[in-house]
């Protein structure tokens, strides 16, 4: 007997409408994905992150009532889309904010801030190493004789021959430019402008033709996947110079916040497929389109790309099974993937550009960190130093110039918004800061986005922040419940607290922006990860906290940190706060530095092969060390009194 079907009609905020073919008892998140409406799940479809709110307009759904939906909101038709069963053709309305990681997509000039400040001081560092404008890419231009009855040659061996000087070896021409070189030659009476790569090995490839004059800049891209979110950087090749960065939220987000739900996804049937076109099709690729053509350029002009990125988010984004990532004894399909092609991906560049992907260390520590240690620059301190990299999971290196050791903690996405109600990337509508009046209990918030902008959400720094302040005036005790009573404190049935950051009348979305005590559970113990991991690696090693030199905190969580509070509440170790660095996107800022020198790219290799990985979850005292951490700020509350 052949499964009932029923078209379920998305009403997207907007005004777009897709129908979903869906077999009855599947759920509104499934028919969703079938066509690739990528509504905010962080959960996997687990019914307690609350993010995939839809309304149902017309037909009928079978579906419990939840806790993030209260008994009003339901009447009005208020469900969760991984918790409804289709029963019958129905049509659902798919609010904004059940889209965000997908609409939330944001192109920028670099203008003047600390984004600028980031790679301007990146540059600075590859230029004193003596490591900046080695691409391997140059123009040439070259003046052929036209072809005669008595000199027939071909045009790619005339093109050739006349440039065999000024390509200094054996020349070879790409087939992409084997295409367009009879028609350019005579558009422009046989003298172009040749883009060319020098080969590693020797000898040079022609990628690209123009007419002479028309090619003003060499593009190329670094890319940071993000479990949560991915960050592109649109580069003059030529100067090194960043002309415009975008980011957007991963679409892989509707399987998962985390890696493991996403591995998991990948063994089910087409699973590994419908992730890698996520990340490429929905994300990347349109991210890529945006940048070019806000910048003039076609996207298969893009003649070099460099890719950081987690070890799950590398092996999904060339689509390479990581099933075995999870299985024990926890073995990568590759740290390294060597020669990569633009035609190997389907992301729109060059079908010969050169796509290095940063070398992983681990099944849990990948390129973002091997790129993040070196824009850092602490491989080459003799100072000891930690790099704190603050992602869907916290991820760290500690070391100088003779030793690296690198270690991952399963903090959870909370730095990125998952696992948190009203958490979100850091964009616009996100509160990025927060200060606390300790008698009224009053926030005042800081917000990403244009004057006027109405919150939407908590990004990681807002949402330190906000926790640190909580704590500070005494609202939430040590173990993150609720100890004083006012306006903005709530309770539900069963006594359960929450706090109103922001009322309905003061959100983007009509609705209290409220932080729960599950959510202050979550993000204790995705703090407690970060201090606990710290602590034992530098136990293994036998160094005391004091031995840190200098700590630099990388992470897209927002716009900086602050570190007071994060010392405060016991995720930072206690030291002064001029120890503290924090660097921005250090992932996508070695990229750029692979991206814009072959030496660096070189080093960020070398960098990997050197690194000490650390599993903490082999290690006997890691979890002991993680329980005591779970309290504000700790249990051992003198390992973080105030400095003077």
């Amino acid at each position: 007997m052949e499964a009932t079907t029923y078209n379920i009609t998305f009403n997207l905020d907007g005004g777009k409408n897709l129908t979903a073919p869906a077999f009855a008892g599947e759920s509104l998140l499934e028919a969703a994905n079938k066509v690739n409406l990528a509504i905010d799940a962080p959960c996997s479809g687990n019914g307690t992150c609350g993010k995939c709110r839809v309304k149902l307009l017309s037909g009928d759904a079978e579906s419990k009532e939840s806790r993030h939906i209260s008994p009003e909101e339901y009447a009005e038709g208020y469900r969760l889309a991984c918790s409804t069963k289709v029963t019958a053709a129905a049509t659902v309305f798919v609010p904004a904010t059940a889209l965000a990681y997908q609409n939330r997509m944001k192109v920028t000039d670099l203008g003047t801030g600390r984004e600028r400040e980031i790679f301007t001081r990146l540059q600075e560092e590859l230029r004193n190493l003596d490591l900046a404008g080695d691409t391997g890419l140059e123009l040439i231009t070259v003046s052929l004789q036209p072809p005669a009855l008595d000199d027939a040659a071909a045009d790619r061996e005339r093109l050739l021959r006349t440039a065999a000087e000024q390509l200094a070896g054996e020349g070879s021409v790409s087939l992409y430019a084997l295409r367009k070189l009879a028609q350019a030659l005579r558009d422009s009476g046989f003298s172009c402008t040749c883009l060319v790569r020098r080969e590693a090995g020797g000898g040079s490839t022609i990628l690209d033709i123009f007419p002479p004059g028309s090619a003003a800049i060499i593009p190329g891209l670094a890319i940071d996947i993000g479990t949560t979110s991915v960050s592109i950087l649109l580069v003059n090749l030529q100067t090194g110079e960043p002309l415009a960065v975008g980011n957007a939220g991963n679409g892989q987000i509707r399987y998962g916040a985390d890696v493991i739900s996403r591995i998991i996804e990948s063994t089910r049937s087409g699973g590994l497929e419908r992730l890698h076109r996520a990340v490429t099709d929905e994300c990347i690729r349109p991210l890529i389109n945006q940048l070019c053509q806000n910048a003039g350029i076609r996207p298969d002009a893009v003649y070099r790309v460099a890719v950081a990125g987690n070890t799950t988010m590398t092996h999904l984004f060339l689509k390479v099974p990581p099933e075995h990532l999870r299985l024990e004894p926890y073995v990568p399909a590759f740290f390294d993937t060597g020669y990569v092609r633009g035609a190997d991906l389907s992301i729109g560049v060059h079908p010969d550009a050169e796509v290095m992907i940063a070398p992983s260390i681990g099944s849990y520590v990948g390129g973002d960190i091997t790129a993040g240690a070196f824009s850092s620059m602490i491989f080459k301190k003799e100072s000891l130093s930690l790099l704190i990299d603050l992602g869907t999971n916290g991820e760290l290196v500690f070391g100088n110039s003779e030793f690296l050791m690198s270690c991952a903690c399963s903090a959870g996405p909370a730095f990125e918004g998952g696992d948190i109600s009203c958490g979100m990337r850091a964009t616009d509508g996100a509160i990025e800061a927060c200060t606390m009046d300790r008698e009224t209990m009053e926030p005042v918030l800081t917000i990403i986005g244009p004057p006027g902008q109405k919150p939407a959400g908590l990004c990681g720094s807002g949402l330190i922040d906000t926790i640190g302040e909580l704590f500070r005036c005494g609202v939430i005790n040590a173990k993150g419940k609720f100890s004083r009573e006012g306006p903005r404190v709530q309770r539900d049935q069963w006594g359960i607290g929450k706090y109103i950051v922001a009322f309905a009348s003061e959100t983007e979305n009509g609705r209290d922006l409220t932080l729960t005590e599950t959510d202050l559970d979550s993000f204790i113990r995705a703090k407690g990860a970060i201090f606990s991991a710290i602590k034992t690696m530098l136990t293994m090693l036998d160094f005391p906290m004091e031995a840190i030199e200098n700590v630099y905190v990388s992470g897209g969580i927002g716009s900086g940190i602050n570190v007071k509070q994060a010392v405060a509440i016991g995720m930072f170790p206690n030291l002064s706060l001029e120890q503290y660095h924090y660097i921005g996107n250090s992932s996508l800022s070695g990229a750029y530095a692979m991206l814009t020198s072959r030496k660096a790219a070189d080093m960020v290799a070398d960098i990997g092969k050197g690194m000490t990985y650390l599993e903490l979850s082999s290690h006997p005292s890691y979890m002991d060390e993680f329980v005591a951490a779970c309290f504000l700020p700790h249990t051992d509350a003198t390992l973080f009194t105030p400095h003077e």
